[in-house]
C-alpha cells in the first residue's frame, strides 16, 4: 500500500529553526519527525509518496539517505493551495487500491496507523479539551464518521482530526473547492466521502503534534517507545 506524506509546510510557528530546515526534518531525539514518522507506518505500507515545496532538496536528501522504504516518490506541490491540493496532486503517483495520508510533521503512535492500515476508509481521532484549536469530528448513530468541521465553538471534549487518513484510490474522482480561506482542504475529501460510503473512526492511543517551540522541545525527554521503528535501519 502507498502512503502520502504531507511535508510542504513552511513551519512558521518553529522560525527560526525552520530557516534552514524543514519542519519534517527538525530533530527529536536524534532522529528527524520524519523518520519516525516512516518507522510508524505499518507493515502495508511499502512505498512512500512525499509532497514537499519548501526546502524540497533537503527533503529529498532525506529520502535519498533514508533506509526504511527502497520505493518512494518525491512530488513537488509547486504553487501551495492547501492540503487538499497536495494530495491530489499524488493521484498519478498512487498505485495502491487504498492509500494512507499523514501529515509529515507530527508524531504518531505506530499501533494507531496499524488499525487504520485495517480500514477501507478512516480518520485518526482523538479526545480535546479545546476543540476551537482543531477539527471536530461528528459520528453517525452507528459510530462512523458524519462529517469534520473545523474549529467550532462546542463544550469540551471532542473527537479533534489529527490529520492521518485511509482512503479507497477512488477518492481522486471526488472534486473539491476552495474553502472560505481560499485553499483545497484534504477534510473536504473526508466529508465528501463519508457521505458516500462507512468512514471508519480511529481512536488514537498517542499523537504528539509538533506544532510550537514548546511542543518541540517537549518531544526531546518524551517516551517514543509507542512510536516504534518498524522498519529498523
Amino acid at each position: 500500500m502507498d502512503a502520502v506524506i504531507l511535508a510542504a509546510g513552511l513551519g512558521t510557528r518553529l522560525r527560526p529553526h525552520t530557516l534552514t530546515t524543514p519542519k519534517p526534518l527538525l530533530p527529536v531525539q536524534g532522529r528527524p519527525i520524519l523518520d519516525w514518522t516512516f518507522g510508524a507506518l505499518p507493515d502495508q505500507v511499502d512505498r512512500v509518496i512525499v509532497v514537499t515545496h519548501y526546502l524540497a532538496e533537503k527533503v529529498e536528501a532525506y529520502l535519498h539517505e533514508q533506509e526504511h522504504f527502497k520505493e518512494w516518490v518525491a512530488v513537488p506541490q509547486g504553487d501551495p493551495q492547501g492540503t487538499g491540493d497536495a494530495f491530489r496532486k499524488c493521484r498519478a503517483h498512487v498505485r495502491s487500491d487504498r492509500v494512507m495520508v499523514i501529515n509529515g510533521d507530527d508524531l504518531f503512535g505506530a499501533a494507531d496507523l496499524a488499525r487504520l492500515a485495517e480500514c477501507q476508509a478512516g480518520v485518526i481521532v482523538t479526545e480535546v479539551q479545546e476543540p476551537k484549536k482543531f477539527g471536530i469530528a461528528f459520528l453517525k448513530p452507528d459510530g462512523t464518521l458524519e462529517k469534520l468541521l473545523e474549529k467550532p465553538d462546542l463544550p469540551a471534549p471532542q473527537l479533534a482530526n489529527t490529520g492521518a487518513y485511509i482512503f479507497p484510490r477512488a477518492v481522486f474522482d471526488i472534486e473539491i473547492t476552495r474553502s472560505p480561506r481560499g485553499e483545497y482542504e484534504i477534510t473536504d475529501y473526508v466529508t465528501k466521502l463519508a457521505a458516500r460510503i462507512p468512514f471508519q473512526v480511529v481512536r488514537s492511543t498517542f499523537w504528539f503534534p509538533i506544532g510550537t517551540e514548546d511542543a518541540w522541545n517537549a518531544a526531546q525527554t518524551m517516551d517514543l517507545s509507542v512510536v516504534r521503528a518498524a522498519r529498523q535501519h
